[in-house]
């Protein structure tokens, strides 16, 4: 394929060749349901994700956690099927299936042998189109997801992951936990967790993907049919959502500094701003530079502070991208002790990052580290899955393999500098679980104002 795909939400049909002798395949059916596909060659398994954009941020006052908890719920039976009967479809064919909340999607998605895909598609049709949301297993699964907060609540990293994200994007929805609170999980109502299903789940929300053996005309058969099967009326048309489009809202850091105090053994310190939303042209920049300050064994963060200095034993850099925003950020793991130390540290390869860029052998070392593990992650067909629907969902457009390749190669070191100086002139936020308290970062903060 040369250069990346466009994905029209007007245009009913697209078929290309991708990298690797793919054949990716596009509908939008005439209810507004899209379905993309990625035959590989030789794959003797596939894996099939149903996809809504709505995520955390979307969620609105009172109601915080329940897309969440909506993920849960549709597991739980349908009209034409139990709980049980959902677990058993896919454990007695070795299959895995499972779901994910994110701030900007959900998604239900399972892996199966070619020959169970069609039993795969069914299912998650039913569960999409048909969940019941009993009141009983709803008042059962409130305890769950409790349970699940008050462990994530136990991992300082989680802990630390969480109120970073707060920090950095202060009251834009996206610095919202994805979970919820305890507080507002134990008060939504099975009222409005079925509110938000019916507003979110119909056929225009609605992105099917499904990677590996798959023939797409007769995954367009088995998917109609499972819907109609599941309730929805196949003569209904519609158009597909738009795409997200930016709230508008000025993102404002939240907070410079945050401590949140723990007896623990292990400080967890993150450091970092806001950054460039998903569909920024920088994206190969943004890649390539966190790939020499923190992106590996041979990277400046590990090197100085773990190699050199025997500070910490996890130590990286990373970055995310959303519609409208983004975040970069620093994280290490350390004594309480030496945390102040290690803060310093994360800020100072991030400072001589702007200061003096980096080395043309840095540079090669990025992008074969970037295209080697670009490579790998598509010998599994969960992550051609995942990239068909950030391409519908997120982007607008299909990148493959090749176009990435192509992309990293017009990254230039003038390029990274630029950008680790625009990173370092943007207040920064740093935050810190453990047995620390604010006096341990007098020059972090400093830094920070």
């Amino acid at each position: 394929m040369n250069g990346a795909v466009r994905l029209p939400l007007d245009v009913p049909d697209l078929r290309f060749d991708g990298s690797g002798g793919s054949l990716v395949r596009r509908s939008v059916l005439p209810s507004g349901v899209r379905v993309l596909s990625e035959r590989v060659p030789a794959a003797q398994s596939a894996t099939v994700g149903f996809w809504v954009a709505v995520g955390s941020r979307d969620e609105a006052e009172g109601g915080y956690g329940s897309t969440h908890f909506l993920e849960h719920l549709l597991f739980k039976g349908t009209r034409a099927r139990t709980a049980l009967d959902i677990a058993v479809s896919f454990d007695a064919v070795g299959g895995e299936n499972n779901a994910l909340t994110a701030k900007e999607h959900t998604c239900y998605y399972a892996k199966v042998r070619d020959r169970d895909l069609e039993m795969a598609v069914t299912v998650l049709a039913d569960m999409f189109c048909a969940s019941v949301l009993d009141p009983e297993e709803f008042e059962n699964e409130r305890g769950v997801i409790l349970e699940e907060l008050a462990m994530a609540d136990d991992d300082p990293a989680d802990v630390a992951n969480e109120r970073f994200f707060e920090a950095v994007f202060g009251a834009h929805p996206l610095g919202r936990p994805i979970g919820g609170s305890p507080a507002s999980i134990a008060g939504v109502t099975r009222d409005a967790v079925h509110a938000h299903y019916r507003a979110n789940y119909r056929p225009q929300d609605l992105v099917v993907t499904v990677a590996g053996a798959v023939d797409h005309d007769v995954l367009l058969d088995w998917l109609a049919r499972a819907l109609a099967e599941a309730g929805w009326d196949p003569a209904r048309e519609a158009t597909p959502v738009p795409r997200r489009t930016p709230l508008g809202r000025p993102l404002q850091r939240g907070s410079a500094l945050t401590v949140v105090e723990r007896p623990l053994e292990q400080a967890v310190v993150m450091l970092g701003s806001s950054g460039f939303p998903a569909a920024d042209a920088r994206r190969p920049v943004i890649s390539v530079l966190n790939s020499v300050l923190g992106g590996g064994m041979s990277s400046r963060l590990f090197q100085e502070i773990r190699e050199r200095r025997g500070l910490a034993y996890s130590v990286y850099s990373f970055a995310a991208g959303y519609s409208d925003a983004g975040l970069f950020g620093m994280s290490a793991g350390c004594s309480p002790q030496r945390a102040g130390d290690v803060a310093e540290l994360l800020l100072a390869e991030l400072h001589r990052l702007a200061a003096d860029g980096i080395t043309d052998a840095e540079l090669a070392r990025a992008r074969g580290q970037l295209g080697g593990a670009s490579a790998l992650a598509l010998e599994d067909s969960d992550t051609r899955m995942s990239r068909l629907g950030r391409s519908e969902l997120t982007l607008g457009e299909f990148v493959d393999l090749d176009e990435t390749l192509r992309r990293l190669e017009g990254v230039t070191p003038d390029a990274v500098r630029a950008l680790a100086v625009e990173f370092a002139e943007r207040p920064l936020s740093l935050t810190a679980v453990g047995a620390v308290d604010a006096s341990a970062f007098p020059l972090a903060v400093d830094a920070a104002a």
